[in-house]
């Protein structure tokens, strides 16, 4: 991927302050799941090399893996070009999914 490097308060966050988190495994580009992040937690991300996230249920941060074990180690963070979403490359040995599945993403719709 082409790099191109953006000062973080450049990005865009919607109205409740938040941007869109694609969290993806960095080797094999396994799309993982989608979370939020508020300019804290992409901070945090960057300064734990760990993700972190907000909760729009809970109304508070959290740090993926804190409780599961399952923590996201973070290799790259890269934006699109409208500056309004992150994809978030990782190393994720665990689950990402909540129901204990790998991916959050292991549902189809049919066509």
């Amino acid at each position: 991927m082409q790099t191109e490097n953006l000062p973080s308060e450049n990005l865009v966050y919607n109205d409740q302050g938040l941007i869109p988190a694609i969290v993806q495994q960095y080797d094999s580009k396994e799309v993982l799941m989608l979370a939020w992040m508020n300019a804290e937690a992409l901070e945090l991300t960057r300064s734990t090399a760990t993700t972190w996230f907000w909760s729009r249920s809970r109304g508070e941060l959290w740090n993926k893996g804190a409780t599961s074990g399952n923590t996201q180690q973070l290799k790259a963070i890269y934006y699109d070009c409208d500056q309004d979403c992150l994809l978030v490359q990782v190393d994720s040995p665990g689950f990402a999914c909540h129901t204990g599945r790998r991916s959050c993403f292991y549902r189809q719709l049919p066509l």
